[in-house]
């Protein structure tokens, strides 16, 4: 008994000793490092939860202050309710000007109940600069790229959905008040947190002309009665009040916009097309994204993250907008699509008008469109991540959320059904899954998700063009002349310029120089063995390349009235960076 009470003291005191100084097992030297992990970030971060606005803002310009030659903290503009959007440059600043590096832009959370896309879209910039000491990759792919970060670009509605009660499906929009039904009031008869439990969910009754039964294998869901089988339930819809006093429940909801119907390409008017607001760019966190790409120009890819359903998403949104996706540029979304869908395991490569439905005036299409940008929309949170296999049906999708529910989440994602006395319905039940599931991840697989799509927006970034001069060939000719060869290669599978960019003449050529003031012809080569090319009869010391295409290379020739010519030849791309070469 003696020896009992002497161990307990002693681990009272090991425990009480403990609490003042700092936990042991978080220091570098006790912790075995995970691969693929960053070994002692300076910023800790836990990616097993989500954050608002404020915690977003903090881990920003945590990463700014520990990182300032890799991360760059700026605002591009104003929410609705004057909230700054921030963007994060992330580049090896020490190696060159970011803005002349090719860039990745990626941004998340357009819509308010898709929250996820700004934790993805983070963890990329902190991956990224807590791997870059010890990880030569990283350290070469910041070196040659640049990466534009905005975890979320519509902050207002992303408070509003953590800090007020909401449904998983709603509020899509931002915070721009709305009268929708036209009577001069806003929101005036919308869905209602009636139990006061920071959740809106169903409302549902017994009666002998309810359609639905209890399931006997899970009690919590509600499934349809077979035809010769009495119901026992009828569904009633969210929670909510008839506010206006007009006997209907919850028909003026908050009022409706959708932010990815905003964008100027292929816009349509609301009567077209539900969810498009005054014209295009009329949202003010749009028209600050839209100020920000424009001023950036070395932006080649681009990924934006909503959720859900598992799908990698390129345009064209509808069928009519096909021409401005064509061979060449399909060719290079589907190398990056197969491979995302090897690293992201459950989700699906898709084209958004063939496989979903036609959507005007969305962010993708405005960047291929308008930008000649290559560029994806992930839809997270796969089924798949569930019970790792896809199901074919609605109900059995629906089943499964239940059972993970029950079975990995111990009913911690469903607010289970409580009795309430409504003022029209009389004695009802409320109850149903939680806003946090199931669109958004549960902590143990936000992680692991944000990971794998991060991994695919840095396959993109890698391979955004990547230039190098490869050779200067030298052929002295009659009268002091001398033929100048030089051959610059793109060993990336993404072109300086897309097709559409191409095709509309987006962006300027690109440019290769010789640097000597004696250049008296030059010429773009087609065929260098047979001398076939066109000359460039103006400013012909700087030619202008229309393309350097993926994984392929230009060769260009220069006549120079000297024996001894100045062999320096510089390459300057919008899209594709800038370099020079002394030969």
């Amino acid at each position: 008994m003696k020896k009992r009470i002497i161990a307990i003291a002693c681990l009272s005191f090991g425990i009480a000793g403990l609490a003042g100084t700092k936990a042991l097992a978080q220091t570098p030297e006790q912790v075995f490092r995970a691969a693929g992990t960053p070994h002692n970030p300076k910023v800790t971060v836990s990616w097993n939860r989500y954050y608002d606005y404020a915690g977003l803002t903090e881990i920003c310009a945590q990463l700014a202050k520990a990182y300032p030659d890799l991360v760059k903290l700026e605002t591009i503009g104003d929410s609705y309710q004057g909230k700054r959007i921030w963007a994060l440059t992330i580049s090896d600043f020490k190696t060159g000007d970011p803005l002349r590096k090719p860039a990745m832009y990626i941004d998340g959370n357009i819509h308010s109940n898709e929250i996820q896309g700004s934790e993805f879209a983070l963890y990329t910039a902190w991956y990224l600069v807590e791997n870059f000491q010890d990880n030569k990759f990283i350290q070469e792919l910041l070196q040659q790229k640049t990466f534009y970060i905005i975890p979320t670009i519509n902050p207002d509605a992303r408070d509003n959905f953590m800090h007020s009660a909401n449904t998983a499906h709603s509020p899509r929009s931002g915070m721009i008040p709305l009268d929708d039904d036209g009577d001069g009031l806003v929101d005036e008869d919308q869905p209602d947190d009636l139990n006061k439990d920071g959740h809106i969910t169903f409302m549902r009754r017994k009666s002998p002309n309810g359609r639905y039964i209890l399931d006997p294998q899970n009690p919590l869901r509600l499934i349809p009665a077979k035809p010769d089988q009495p119901g026992e339930y009828e569904l009633l819809g969210y929670e909510g009040l008839d506010a206006d006093g007009d006997g209907r429940v919850n028909e003026d909801p908050p009022g409706y916009y959708d932010p990815n119907r905003d964008w100027a390409w292929n816009w349509q008017p609301d009567y077209i097309q539900r969810g498009a607001y005054k014209y295009p760019f009329s949202i003010p966190e749009n028209r600050a994204v839209k100020d920000f790409v424009l001023r950036h120009p070395n932006i080649a890819g681009a990924q934006s993250y909503h959720n859900n359903g598992g799908m990698i998403l390129r345009g064209p949104g509808a069928e009519e907008d096909q021409n401005t996706y064509n061979q060449q540029d399909n060719q290079v979304y589907d190398l990056l699509g197969k491979y995302a869908e090897q690293v992201i395991p459950g989700y699906t490569y898709m084209v958004v008008y063939k496989d979903l439905y036609s959507a005007f005036g969305g962010e993708l299409d405005w960047f291929h469109g308008a930008r000649g940008i290559f560029t994806f929309s992930n839809e997270l949170m796969s089924p798949y991540l569930q019970f790792d296999r896809k199901t074919a049906t609605n109900p059995e999708r629906e089943a499964e959320q239940y059972d993970f529910n029950k079975m990995l989440l111990f009913n911690d994602a469903f607010v289970e059904w409580v009795p309430f006395d409504h003022p029209t319905y009389g004695k009802i039940e409320i109850g149903g899954f939680k806003k946090n599931f199931p669109r958004a991840h549960p902590g143990f697989l936000l992680e692991e998700d944000a990971h794998r799509n991060m991994a695919f927006t840095v396959y993109q970034a890698y391979q955004l063009p990547r230039l190098e001069i490869r050779e200067v060939q030298t052929k002295k000719l009659a009268n002091g002349l001398t033929e100048i060869t030089a051959t610059v290669a793109n060993t990336r599978i993404i072109p300086t310029h897309s097709s559409q960019d191409l095709k509309h003449k987006i962006e300027r050529p690109d440019y290769i120089s010789l640097r000597d003031s004696t250049v008296v012809a030059g010429m773009v080569l087609e065929n260098a063995d047979l001398n076939l090319g066109k000359e460039q009869k103006l400013n012909p010391a700087r030619l202008e390349i229309p393309n350097i295409p993926g994984m392929g290379f230009i060769k260009v020739r220069w006549i120079v009235l000297a024996n001894k010519p100045n062999l320096v030849v510089e390459v300057d791309s919008r899209k594709g960076g800038v370099l020079s070469k002394r030969f």
